[in-house]
């Protein structure tokens, strides 16, 4: 790891110490079905969607008793209702058959699910394995990309570019902390002015370059009236 890479890791470890995971679960399984409820929801509406359905479908063998409708209509309110039911009941089924009721702990049999990719394999690893892997959303790949740690157009390569740049002692929390802050300062709409990695990242500063160019033909124009 670079030096400049250990000025960001040591940054984020300050602003974000301890990460924890976002979504609520107490099992693989769980976590695994809140993983795949997250996709285009926020772990916010997971995190109450989940709170009911684990009471009655937390774990395979109670998810697949609920059947298509029940659990369609407890998972309604994440958003692509249908295929997440299928992702859903598809998983638990190669769960039961194929592992013996256990959710796998490795890549490679991860996304043989039904409904998980690579990211969603990772956060499974990560957070109910302890494994080390890098789980890349969209707010790891905006601040990965801004900070020029990847330049990766998809979320599985900008994946494989942090595990080069990153020693891997630091993937489950560094991967956590990022997320953070991209939701915090590092949005869409970046508040760089604001950012402790300022210093550290090329978006970052050419956004303030722009910035004090406009402010200067503004003063500019002002003087000439």
């Amino acid at each position: 790891m670079d030096a400049r890479t250990t000025k960001i890791i040591g940054i984020l470890n300050r602003e974000y110490p301890n990460p924890r995971p976002f979504l609520n679960f107490e099992t693989p399984f769980q976590l695994l079905v809140a993983t795949i409820l997250s996709a285009q929801c926020t772990d916010e509406r997971v995190n109450i969607v989940t709170k009911e359905l684990f009471k009655v479908g937390g774990t395979p063998e109670q998810l697949l008793a609920l059947g298509p409708r029940k659990v369609m209509a407890l998972i309604r309110t994440t958003g692509f209702f249908n295929a997440k039911t299928k992702s859903l009941l598809g998983a638990a089924h190669a769960i039961l058959e194929e592992y013996g009721g256990e959710v796998p702990n490795n890549l490679e049999s991860l996304q043989k699910l039904p409904g998980v990719g690579r990211k969603t394999a990772s956060v499974v690893l990560t957070q109910a394995f302890g494994v080390p892997a890098f789980p890349v959303d969209r707010h790891v790949h905006r601040v990965a990309l801004r900070l020029d740690l990847t330049r990766a157009t998809t979320a599985d390569k900008a994946d494989l570019d942090l595990r080069r740049a990153i020693d891997k002692k630091y993937w489950i929390s560094t991967h956590i902390q990022m997320i953070s802050h991209g939701r915090k300062i590092c949005k869409p709409k970046p508040r760089c002015s604001e950012c402790p990695l300022l210093d550290y990242c090329p978006f970052g500063k050419a956004q303030q370059k722009i910035l004090a160019a406009k402010k200067f033909s503004k003063e500019k124009f002002v003087e000439k009236r």
